[in-house]
């Protein structure tokens, strides 16, 4: 009966370990190019054929990864998921995607699960109520690939994608001013996420290079992202019922912007206000506020985001120097 030469065969023909064949075989950083040579030329003449199930263990590979986003519905993930898409399933691999809904708790747990279902990388943009990330640093340091986009964390060394959060919020703060307002309030995200950092940055920067004062009470966080509609409803109302009313407000997020719209249309707050926020969302010019908008260029930063972590996947060699990519955003004056 035939039976085909094993790797232990060729490990006992050139007095080498079957790990040390196996690695050699699959030209592993580990080996020496004269033991894999050694090891090629010997498997070539014994006409040895490696086991694709028994491989497919080895390298312990499933073909898949992971996507953590806040929420599908938001139109800035579902235009970044369609760049990751397009680009994972080209390349073979399957997209497994979770929502945060804006919770911690719900992050800990789908980070959990991806990781139980062996994928083999993952797409992570954090949750707002995400400050520890030390669930996400014990997988990152047991060697999963992983690479951030949007809402990044700063203490995982790895790939990073974002866009220019910064020079978007000062531009679009920049034409509030240059519309004639001075009394800019500021609804954002919960203040840990890098998006809100940033884009506050960018706020603040640009009223200080016109000479505007920076006013605490005009800036409100939104500690669940706005995924309760009180929660919007509450921080618009109390700046607009501030004494010294603003008469321009500033946006920090996707979500926030499409609902900050609704709520002053329930307030029926005059049209002299001016609003300008960070949307990719299309149904902006139905609303009776005309709202300008950074877009971000989220089907890009998907794409871009998954080319990277496939490097990591497929990478023979262990890296150790990492990307933060800033892509451009644009303004969108309505």
């Amino acid at each position: 009966m035939f039976e085909p030469p094993t790797l232990k065969d060729i490990a006992t023909a050139l007095g080498l370990s079957t790990s040390t064949v196996s690695r050699a075989l699959r030209d592993t950083y580990e080996i020496s190019s004269k033991t894999k040579k050694l090891v090629l030329e010997y498997a070539e003449k014994i006409n040895y054929q490696p086991n694709p199930s028994a491989l497919s263990l080895k390298v312990r590979r499933s073909k898949s990864i992971g996507v953590l986003v806040s929420e599908v519905a938001n139109y800035y993930f579902s235009q970044a998921i369609s760049g990751i898409e397009s680009i994972a399933y080209d390349r073979g691999y399957h997209v497994i995607i979770t929502q945060t809904h804006e919770s911690y708790d719900r992050e800990k747990i789908n980070i959990q699960h991806l990781a139980s279902r062996s994928v083999d990388g993952l797409l992570v943009s954090l949750s707002a109520e995400t400050a520890d990330t030390s669930h996400l640093r014990d997988l990152h340091d047991k060697g999963l690939p992983m690479v951030f986009f949007d809402r990044i964390a700063e203490d995982i060394n790895t790939h990073k994608i974002t866009a220019n959060n910064e020079q978007g919020a000062y531009d679009a703060t920049v034409h509030l001013i240059k519309s004639g307002k001075r009394k800019i309030a500021h609804l954002t995200n919960s203040g840990q996420l890098s998006i809100s950092i940033d884009r506050l940055k960018g706020y603040t920067r640009a009223l200080q290079e016109y000479g505007i004062t920076p006013n605490p009470n005009y800036i409100k966080h939104c500690n669940h992202g706005g995924m309760f509609y009180d929660e919007i409803e509450s921080a618009v109302a109390e700046v607009m019922n501030l004494k010294d009313t603003p008469d321009a407000i500033f946006v920090g997020s996707d979500r926030l912007s499409v609902g900050c719209l609704s709520v002053l249309k329930n307030l029926n707050i005059g049209q002299d206000l001016i609003i300008a926020g960070f949307s990719n969302a299309d149904v902006l010019d139905l609303f009776s506020y005309p709202l300008t908008s950074v877009r971000q260029p989220a089907f890009e930063i998907g794409q871009q985001a998954t080319e990277l972590l496939l490097q990591l996947i497929e990478s023979k060699h262990p890296v150790t120097e990492f990307e933060n990519r800033v892509i451009d955003t644009k303004l969108f004056v309505r």
